[in-house]
């Protein structure tokens, strides 16, 4: 009779074996999480990691007819003639200038807002309110576009006609260089502050209600509650929005320029996204308009680890 040996496992693979058997177990405690997170994982790796793979057409001379196999590898031919194109500086320019102001103006407003809502006493009064700012969020730029025309046009705008029967003169509102940016802006904070009002909200509900209390017994009024006790206790959430705001310095969205932009104000309107739907899309220059989406990304996460690691250096928390 013959006794085969059992063959003895390394201390590596009892390694390996104790974890996967403490993921299995971690899974077995908290399944219904991981299956309630499955529907966004898939998202993500369905419609943002996926066609992560035809980024390689930046680094070709890609053909629809010859596929992204058999197109010609050219290097950074396309990323060389971007940055030497002379549209590049002033690309550059209106993306950062119209993201700056973004920065100064449209990322405090949805923090106004919900400190504004905060200190607001009355249920009811609150719960209008809140439906009243989250419901332009969910209206295209398209008719944004065409309640500003209709507010804002200079032959027949609502506001215009108003001047003039003041006795003013028609303001070119949509024309003007010098209100391109600020009708931007204010877009931007019709449309979206309010719905942004949501995670400082949550965040506001987390604040430790003892230390109103505490600051109330020291004779601290309503703006020095605010200071000290509200804005310290969601700063967290405001740097971890703020980090991944930054992370959309180049990107400032297609629509909304899109629609706005016209000859008067071209300019100062064209931008990063524009120029690559126009070269893109319309002219068909595939691999150059990937390669400037490229670059895009490439400067949003150097943006985004740059300020993470800022922020941790600070002593304040980070992303990861």
């Amino acid at each position: 009779m013959t006794i085969h040996a059992v063959p003895q496992q390394t201390a590596e693979q009892r390694k390996q074996t104790r974890s996967l058997r403490r993921l299995m177990h971690r899974f077995a405690l908290d399944w219904r999480l991981y299956v309630l997170a499955a529907p966004g994982l898939l998202f993500f790796l369905i419609f943002k990691y996926g066609p992560m793979w035809g980024l390689v057409i930046a680094f070709q001379d890609y053909s629809p007819y010859l596929g992204m196999m058999d197109s010609p590898w050219v290097g950074v031919k396309h990323f060389t003639a971007f940055f030497l194109n002379e549209s590049f500086w002033v690309l550059l320019r209106n993306t950062l200038s119209i993201s700056m102001l973004s920065l100064l103006f449209y990322f405090p407003a949805p923090i106004i807002l919900a400190l504004m809502l905060n200190e607001v006493g009355n249920r009811h009064f609150k719960k209008i309110t809140q439906t009243a700012i989250y419901f332009p969020h969910f209206l295209s730029w398209v008719i944004i576009y065409g309640l500003t025309y209709i507010l804002l046009n200079q032959t027949d705008g609502v506001v215009n006609l108003a001047i003039a029967k003041l006795g003013g003169d028609a303001v070119p509102f949509m024309t003007s260089e010098k209100l391109f940016y600020p009708l931007l802006i204010l877009q931007n904070i019709w449309k979206d502050a309010g719905y942004g009002t949501i995670i400082f909200l949550a965040a506001l509900s987390g604040v430790d209600p003892a230390l109103y209390e505490a600051a109330r017994m020291d004779g601290a009024s309503r703006l020095r509650q605010i200071w000290h006790v509200t804005l310290p206790g969601i700063r967290y959430v405001i740097i971890v929005v703020l980090i991944l705001r930054l992370g959309h310095v180049l990107d400032i969205g297609f629509e909304q320029i899109f629609l706005m932009n016209n000859a008067i104000v071209s300019d100062i309107a064209d931008v990063f996204d524009t120029y690559v739907f126009r070269n893109g899309i319309q002219q068909g220059q595939f691999s150059y308009a990937s390669a400037v989406g490229l670059f895009k990304s490439v400067v949003a996460t150097i943006l985004v680890i740059a300020a993470n690691s800022l922020s941790k250096r600070m002593g304040q928390g980070g992303l990861y």
